[in-house]
């Protein structure tokens, strides 16, 4: 189990930051991964970075290349966010793509058959595709074990996350003993940070090997307030959303249709 005292103990660091779901301008993030790097090597908060952009694991792995052309301290997974029939799942320490819009539990068992792990962000929200309580209750109770996400992410800033985390947290270990994570949904670089999952240890093989035990925790940090961002880089960045999301998931015929979507919305600013 994880030690919470421990982790709060004035003592060095036994436990690692790891924020386990950041997005990039290769999706519908709006910095490139070297710009959102190189903050958290000045900050010097987080042990380890996880890339999920949308529907796409390229971003991950054009971020990993950034990566490992400069000394950061910290390290590296790549990953995805999925979007599954019922809801967003995060597959991190994937190496091919994993298909969208296909049943959570085949989602899942895809992850797995490549080696990733499978986490459920934001669960339970209605203000994003999320995966609900009875449709994750449903996939547990699955007999192969390789359908089963690993974890359950339980800290999350933004929006999408504010009315989950109690409600998870409640029911995951009063039934479902999943891995608890943090992530910060980030799409802004002043962001990244805002959860994170607290682990032993400070590698990416350690978090990978925590979520595994469950032994990690979610956590919020300070956070960043929307006049930080800016209204105009908002409203920037969901139309970002509306144009870039559609055509990764749904191909270049909604991708072209959303983009001009989206330069209306600019011509109206």
């Amino acid at each position: 189990m994880f030690d919470h005292a421990a982790a709060y103990s004035p003592a060095p660091r036994r436990f690692g930051r790891a924020d386990l779901q950041v997005h990039t301008a290769f999706g519908d993030g709006m910095e490139d991964a070297r710009t959102i790097f190189e903050r958290v090597e000045v900050m010097g908060e987080l042990d380890v970075i996880a890339v999920t952009d949308h529907d796409d694991v390229r971003g991950a792995f054009e971020a990993r290349e950034v990566h490992a052309r400069a000394p950061y301290h910290f390290d590296f997974i790549t990953g995805v966010e999925v979007t599954t029939q019922h809801g967003h799942l995060l597959a991190l320490w994937v190496e091919e793509p994993v298909r969208s819009f296909r049943p959570l539990e085949e989602t899942v068992a895809a992850i797995h058959r490549q080696g990733g792990l499978a986490i459920v962000p934001h669960p339970f929200s209605l203000l994003t595709r999320s995966v609900g309580r009875r449709t994750l209750e449903r996939v547990l109770a699955i007999a192969d074990p390789a359908a089963h996400p690993d974890g359950i992410e339980v800290a999350n800033p933004t929006s999408a996350g504010w009315d989950t985390g109690i409600r998870a947290v409640d029911a995951n270990r009063a039934h479902w003993g999943l891995a608890e994570t943090g992530g910060s949904d980030a799409h802004f670089t002043e962001a990244v940070g805002g959860a994170y999952t607290l682990f032993p240890g400070r590698t990416a093989d350690d978090v990978r090997q925590a979520i595994l035990d469950r032994t990690t925790a979610g956590r919020r940090g300070l956070g960043v307030s929307l006049r930080q961002i800016g209204a105009g880089r908002i409203v920037l960045q969901q139309v970002r959303g509306l144009s870039v999301t559609p055509k990764k998931v749904l191909g270049p015929p909604i991708g072209r249709a959303a983009a001009r979507f989206g330069q209306r919305v600019r011509g109206w600013r």
